[in-house]
């Protein structure tokens, strides 16, 4: 009779968290079919059925309940025993800090801070394409903090290990062709956009896309998703010939495509810090806080604009500034 391994307590609770056993053989890198045989293993073992299957997805029978929380406290409880036991063979001598993060413009201003604050023998950095991603690698120790925006079903996932604080709401902007007429007003309204060819990242990478459609409903329309690139050269050469898309509003203008605010803001996407309970920065999430304060401050200046919108909406970054005055940036 087979034996449960860690990989199928992984697959269990993958399952449970992504409510969907494709998403969940995604997550894992896994095929649909491998998936399924390692969950037919499991619910060999311990004897019944763990998930029923619903149009809404997959969800956890009594017994599915039962076992998912118990293989949640044993990859605790192995995360913990391989950390200490990392520890232990160190010498004292402060290991590598790995760091990751979703893309942002202010990633290698982070990483110069934390290597003047946090005691390591190097930093190395993984930059995953979404939030999902991201929070896989922290939750397997694979990194030890790092940037994610928070995404669609991120409250299902399980979060054992981390310490995570909201860095900031962050608005998001709009890139528009130089030549449109739009870009002479200070704001743009998400409504006067309804008749554009949208650039997007594919369906898989955007973490908000019911997001992004309630908020061009509430303007009036369905966005057409026309282009879907994951590479920024490429999205802004689209955009400089008459597309639109989202920008991060830190984003600079040139290059045939202006930077403008969106009236109202009404697309934000909270960009969150992590932080493991254990490794190179275990107890110093306020210090690794206050690096990311600083380097997201530092990138102001990129966009006039978005220089401007901060000055004049202090209500929508205090976590940011109170770090700035703790520290005595302010």
């Amino acid at each position: 009779m087979p034996e449960l391994e860690l990989r199928h307590l992984r697959a269990v609770c993958a399952i449970a968290e992504e409510g969907s056993l494709t998403k969940a053989a995604i997550r894992l890198g896994l095929t649909q079919p491998a998936m399924s045989a390692q969950l037919r293993t499991v619910e060999r073992i311990v004897g019944g059925q763990l998930f029923d299957r619903t149009p809404g997805g997959s969800v956890a029978t009594d017994l599915g309940k039962q076992v998912v929380g118990t293989a949640r406290l044993v990859l605790d409880e192995v995360e913990q025993l391989v950390s200490l036991a990392k520890e232990k063979t160190r010498d004292g001598t402060p290991g590598p800090l790995i760091v990751g993060g979703v893309p942002t413009l202010f990633f290698g201003h982070f990483v110069e801070e934390l290597r003047r604050t946090i005691p390591c023998s190097e930093i190395r950095t993984e930059i995953a394409p979404g939030g999902s991603d991201l929070l896989e690698l922290l939750v397997n120790g694979q990194v030890h903090l790092g940037l994610i925006d928070r995404f669609e079903g991120m409250e299902r996932r399980e979060l054992r290990g981390l310490e995570i604080r909201r860095l900031i709401a962050e608005p998001q902007f709009v890139a528009l062709p130089d030549w449109d007429p739009l870009g002479e007003q200070d704001e743009v309204d998400l409504a006067q956009l309804a008749d554009r060819d949208w650039v997007a990242p594919p369906d898989e990478l955007v973490g908000n896309r019911l997001q992004i459609f309630s908020v061009c409903a509430e303007a009036g329309f369905t966005p057409r998703l026309t282009h879907h690139v994951n590479e920024a050269s490429s999205a802004r050469s689209l955009v400089a010939k008459g597309a639109v898309s989202f920008a991060l509003p830190q984003s600079r203008s040139g290059d045939g495509i202006i930077i403008k605010s969106l009236r109202g803001a009404p697309l934000v996407v909270d960009l969150m810090l992590a932080t493991r309970r254990e490794g190179p920065a275990a107890g110093r999430a306020h210090d690794v806080f206050a690096c990311a304060a600083r380097a997201y401050h530092a990138v102001l200046p990129r966009n006039p604009g978005y220089a401007k919108w901060w000055a004049e909406n202090p209500q929508a970054h205090p976590e940011i500034d109170a770090a700035l005055i703790l520290a005595g940036d302010r």
